[in-house]
Parts: structure tokens; sequence; C-alpha cells
């Protein structure tokens, strides 16, 4: 995917001036989130805010967020709920008179459909926006990537590729961008782990404010909305895809399915890494670093 003026990698994003250092509190002592900004919210205080923005409109939400949360930017895969929070927020600017951007972070897996590389594209020009683009550490191609790790890494060990591809780099992107809080497209009626998901919630691990502000929509109402507002969306959706990841794990849903039904299609798996806990995968790392040292050992 060619890189415009409008999109950062990784590298370039640490330049970027506009999202500077806060000094906003305490989300915990992590020594792994030390040099992130901060916001200090206790659990009445996250409580209160959840109770009183369950009932909001997701333009209502976002309104809220942009003047109460600091370094706020959009962690998106361009996926539909994703698409109709950048479009509720390129109105916000509109309303406001002065724009106050929210920049967006994709995580280039290097997998992706071809559609969604072009839907990258086609968001950029339609709203303007900055994408910083962050892909796995060291490599730039899907022939790299393989070179250095294998073929078919997301067969061979799917927890080791959700760390490389999506995982990593997304911790990267925290770090670097100073991200203090992030929107994402998480949905209650998506299925799986998201049934109970909070409008706000603490990631301690990580030291970052997650943002659900379509949380209580379904799917019915998103697709409404994209309708109505003419919303860019991937090509894919039209022949059965409802939740579109990486192609070699993605696949159209099924009458009657949950929309994330066609997401790792046979594998007891609803989630993509991203929004597991951190510590489930230092303890994997960990456990398999020991497992190859016992391997060496018992070959020596």
């Amino acid at each position: 995917m060619a890189d415009d003026s409008r999109t950062e990698t990784s590298s370039q994003a640490s330049s970027h001036g506009d999202h500077g250092s806060v000094d906003s509190g305490f989300v915990s002592p992590n020594s792994s989130t030390v040099s992130l900004p901060r916001i200090s919210l206790t659990q009445p205080h996250l409580q209160h805010l959840n109770k009183q923005l369950e009932s909001q409109h997701p333009m209502d939400i976002l309104r809220f967020c942009r003047i109460f949360f600091p370094n706020l930017y959009q962690s998106t895969a361009f996926g539909l709920t994703g698409l109709v929070t950048v479009d509720m927020l390129s109105k916000l600017d509109a309303e406001a008179g002065t724009p106050q951007p929210i920049d967006l972070i994709f995580l280039d897996t290097l997998y992706h459909f071809q559609e969604t590389y072009d839907l990258v594209e086609r968001v950029k020009a339609r709203y303007n926006t900055r994408v910083h683009v962050f892909k796995p550490a060291d490599v730039d191609t899907v022939g790299e990537f393989e070179n250095l790790y294998g073929e078919k890494l997301y067969d061979m060990s799917s927890e080791l590729y959700d760390w490389i591809a999506k995982v990593e780099p997304l911790q990267r992107a925290y770090s670097e961008l100073n991200v203090a809080a992030v929107l994402t497209g998480r949905r209650r009626t998506q299925g799986g782990q998201r049934g109970d998901i909070k409008v706000i919630e603490l990631d301690d691990e990580r030291g970052v404010i997650k943002i659900n502000p379509l949380a209580n929509w379904s799917f019915a109402q998103v697709k409404a909305y994209v309708d109505e507002h003419k919303v860019p969306y991937n090509a894919l959706l039209d022949q059965g895809y409802k939740s579109v990841g990486d192609w070699h794990s993605t696949v159209p849903v099924g009458e009657g399915e949950d929309e994330r039904a066609g997401r790792w299609k046979g594998q007891e798996k609803t989630e993509c890494g991203i929004h597991n806990k951190q510590s489930r995968y230092a303890q994997w790392l960990e456990k398999n670093a020991a497992q190859q040292a016992q391997q060496q050992v018992q070959a020596a």
C-alpha cells in the first residue's frame, strides 16, 4: 500500500508533533507502561461514566470523549463500525468549525484483502484523515515476513502470528504515539467475548483507555447509518463478509450466524489478539522459550 501525505508509517509516527506527552495522573505503576501518558480513572469514576454514557447516542459519546481524553486516537481495521466512527468524527469537526482531527492507527498485518487496502485509500481521500500504519517489526512485505518466520505462520502457530503481526505493532503504536485513549469498533452484538463490553474500559496492562462508542448498536443500525450517509465500505461486505480481517482467516458469514462467525472458522478463537490480555502473550512467549531451550538441551 503506497503511503501519501496523510499516511504515516511507524518510523514517521514518533516524530509527529501534534500529540506530545501528557501529564494526567496515573492508571497503574506497571513498568511496561511507564512511558505512556496517564489518565486517572478510579473504578467508581469509570462506573459513573459508563452509567451516564450507556444511553447516549454515539455522536454524543464521541463529542464527550474528544473533550475529556487527551492523546485520543482511533484504532481501526476499517470495519463497518470503525467507518461509522470516522464519519461521525468528521461531522463533529464540521459542527465545531475548528477541526480537531482524530488520527487513525491501522495495523497492516501484510495479509489484508486487496479490497481492504483499496478502502483505506478511499477513506483517506473522503475524510482527509491521517493514518498511522504499523507493520510487523523489520518487514515490509509478505515475502520478507515469510523469509523471517516461514510460510503460513498463521496456521503453524496462531498465537505467535497474533503477537508478531498485531499485538507487538499495536503496543509499538501506543508507545510511539503516546496514546492515552483509543476508540475501537467493538460492539456487544458481535458476539464472542464482546457481549458485555462497556462504553469505556481500562486496559491497565497497556496503560490506555479503550472507548467503544457504538457498543450498544446492532449490525442493522450500523449498516443503516452507512447507507444513509453514504459512508465508503469494504466491497467484500456485499459478498457476505460482515467482518473482514486477514484473507487467510476470514470467510463469508452464513445465514443466521453471528457477524464475526466468518473469522477463524472452525477454531476456538474469537479475537485477533489486540483485545486480549497482554499477560497472555507474555506467558505464552515465556513458555515457548522454555520449550525451545529444553529441546536444545535434549538435542545436545
